[in-house]
């Protein structure tokens, strides 16, 4: 069982920063593919980044490609996702996923995910 906590949310004006983190229990974290999904307000949840588990390979949604980095420390069971030149249009509730399959970090698919936290909200404005 893993349980994760993200933080980090809030609210920022277009154009600027910030960086969630997502802390998770148990001592198998490094071996889970990490994900980061949002969802906004009337629209389907999409999944936006994703890290492995040694984070040589990362995957990116073409809408946050050269904005967003995902990272993980596996010291620290935390994963990270640092969010730069935002757009109103990233606002949402981004969640972190946990996965035990490797080959999650090539998928798209939210149902790849054994596990999911509750949320942070992220509110950009204009």
């Amino acid at each position: 069982q893993v349980q994760l906590v993200e933080s980090g949310g809030g609210l920022v004006q277009a154009g600027g920063s910030l960086r969630l983190s997502c802390a998770a229990s148990g001592r198998t974290f490094s071996v889970y593919t990490m994900g980061w999904s949002r969802q906004a307000p009337g629209k389907e949840r999409e999944l936006v980044a994703t890290i492995g588990w040694s984070a040589r390979t990362t995957y990116y949604v073409d809408s946050v490609k050269g904005r967003f980095t995902i990272s993980r420390d596996n010291a620290k069971n935390t994963v990270y996702l640092q969010m730069n030149s935002l757009k109103p249009e990233d606002t949402a509730v981004y969640s972190c996923g946990a996965a035990k399959d490797a080959r999650t970090v090539y998928s798209s698919s939210l149902l790849d995910y054994d596990y999911w936290g509750q949320g942070t909200q992220v509110t950009v404005s204009s």
